[in-house]
């Protein structure tokens, strides 16, 4: 067998080749949904993107007799190392054939890139960072992904484990029937109401009409509830607008939630619809009318994936959280949804995961992030 060879990403046929080598790898996977392709060109640095501009990138191909057998990214998060006050290198986009010498060959080039900049202490999967997807599947691989999750065969973690990398922290998804809710919303009826009428809450769903200044206030509410959250990282406001830019025609009003206190957005809740099924369907090409066909499936989705439900520090204590939740329940329900994904939850965050468990979701998947000390 020919050795396994790994060089950095430097031409454009090199890129095509990074950005291909998922399809040819997982084309036999019937639960593989493939990225969308525009996205993961700005996502691997290889079209501008609002990540970029503090952060940097180098990704890398390995081959064994002349053809691609695996593919890695190095991330230097700058803003993630400022944040926290570390020094951690991050990886991403792995792919790889089950060859522990290909993921070993791909690890070291990871390594040697960071070494160049004395950087010794590697995490990952981060693609490209938490913002965004992160975390290995070692969990749960009966079912396909929703909508922006991460999935890969269950062999990648056995490859990533013989490389020395050890567990840093479990992400989990939960799922709930969608006739599970209102008994959970009713139960915490009487609460949410008297919440409501001491602090005077106001609910109210996204106004198109001033889309970016929700925005903007949804990026604040963020950072800030998320300050102490493991591992985070702010977003940077053109991030925000970028992303928001990308799922503006994909969200749902009722399906986004905020809750105001005296006239100031306090907290918000965002749930998106699993657009998974079409993103398969169209290949990952939005290009020339994969975007007409997500539009045309809005309607028909009834499995929705609540990625976001976050509560500005001073009010956490205070069950806002539980009004805005209580509030989408109905919203939801009138929209036709069947089904609910709660994704991600943190194995550090117990209060999260106690609620949920104690409202009966049931735990479906684990994504995983390693550390290499």
């Amino acid at each position: 067998m020919s050795a396994v060879t790994v060089e950095p990403v430097v031409t454009r046929s090199q890129q095509k080749q990074f950005l291909n080598f998922p399809w040819r790898l997982h084309r036999d996977d019937p639960h593989w949904v493939p990225p969308l392709r525009f996205e993961q060109r700005e996502l691997v640095g290889y079209r501008p993107h609002p990540f970029y501009e503090k952060n940097r990138v180098q990704t890398f191909l390995a081959y064994r007799g002349g053809e691609v057998c695996g593919r890695i990214a190095a991330i230097l998060n700058q803003v993630h190392n400022e944040f926290r006050k570390e020094r951690l290198g991050f990886w991403g986009f792995f792919e790889c054939i089950d060859d522990q010498e290909a993921a070993a060959a791909l690890f070291d080039a990871v390594k040697q890139w960071f070494a160049a900049q004395d950087i010794h202490a590697l995490r990952g999967p981060t693609n490209p960072g938490m913002n965004y997807t992160w975390g290995l599947l070692v969990e749960g691989f009966d079912s396909p992904p929703t909508f922006l999750m991460p999935y890969n065969p269950a062999y990648y973690a056995r490859l990533v484990e013989g490389c020395g990398f050890c567990k840093s922290q479990d992400l989990y998804a939960y799922w709930a029937d969608a006739g599970m809710l209102p008994a959970s919303s009713a139960k915490h009826g009487p609460i949410a109401e008297q919440i409501v009428e001491h602090f005077n809450v106001k609910i109210r769903t996204l106004d198109q009409s001033r889309f970016q200044a929700d925005v903007e206030e949804f990026l604040a509410v963020y950072n800030r509830s998320m300050a102490n959250h493991w591992n985070f990282a702010p977003m940077s406001a053109g991030e925000v607008r970028h992303m928001a830019k990308g799922l503006r025609h994909l969200l749902v009003p009722e399906l986004a939630v905020a809750a105001e206190i005296d006239g100031r957005m306090v907290a918000a809740a965002l749930a998106l619809l699993d657009f998974n099924p079409t993103i398969k369907r169209i290949d990952g090409r939005l290009f020339p009318f994969g975007f007409l066909r997500l539009l045309w499936a809005k309607r028909k989705i009834k499995y929705v994936r609540l990625m976001a439900a976050n509560v500005l520090p001073e009010y956490q204590l205070l069950g806002v959280g539980l009004v805005l939740l209580r509030a989408m329940v109905p919203k939801g329900l009138e929209y036709g949804i069947r089904e609910v994904e709660y994704s991600w939850v943190a194995e550090s965050n117990r209060l999260s995961r106690g609620s949920l468990e104690k409202g009966g979701t049931k735990r479906i998947k684990t994504f995983r992030l390693y550390d290499l000390a």
